[in-house]
């Protein structure tokens, strides 16, 4: 069985929130696009401690000829290194796999959109660095 908990940035505890989102600006992602933190979510997966960091990130949108996969990945492993570690190691959080994804939109976890673009890696995090997890 699953345990889910919701965290946001800026979040002490799962029932605090911050109201402004977090932007990552285009100039510090490698292929130039805005993304925005959307939630970060801890979960027990198989007696795993996951947790996932969910982005909005609408340059990758497929019908306006959005960012190719590879250009995403980069985006993925920089936000995995410059804000997943940072905000594991603010909010004493412990995980056995970290997930980056980045959307062109808000998907409610768990449900699916056909129209939807998203992409996501899993990462194990060692001495701060993001190691790529293969599926």
């Amino acid at each position: 069985m699953s345990v889910l908990r919701r965290y946001w940035f800026g979040a002490i505890a799962s029932v605090f929130c911050l109201t402004v989102p977090f932007v990552v600006a285009a100039q510090d992602m490698p292929s130039g696009q805005s993304v925005t933190l959307h939630e970060v979510l801890v979960d027990t997966v198989s007696g795993e401690n996951w947790l996932r960091f969910r982005f909005i990130a609408p340059s990758i949108n497929k019908d306006v000829g959005g960012l190719a996969y590879d250009s995403a990945f980069e985006d993925i492993e920089h936000l995995c290194t410059e804000i997943a570690v940072p905000y594991i190691a603010e909010y004493d959080l412990k995980s056995d796999l970290v997930v980056v994804s980045i959307a062109d939109q808000k998907i409610e976890f768990g449900e699916t959109n056909p129209d939807a673009t998203q992409f996501f890696e899993a990462f194990r995090v060692k001495s701060d660095v993001c190691i790529w997890e293969a599926f």
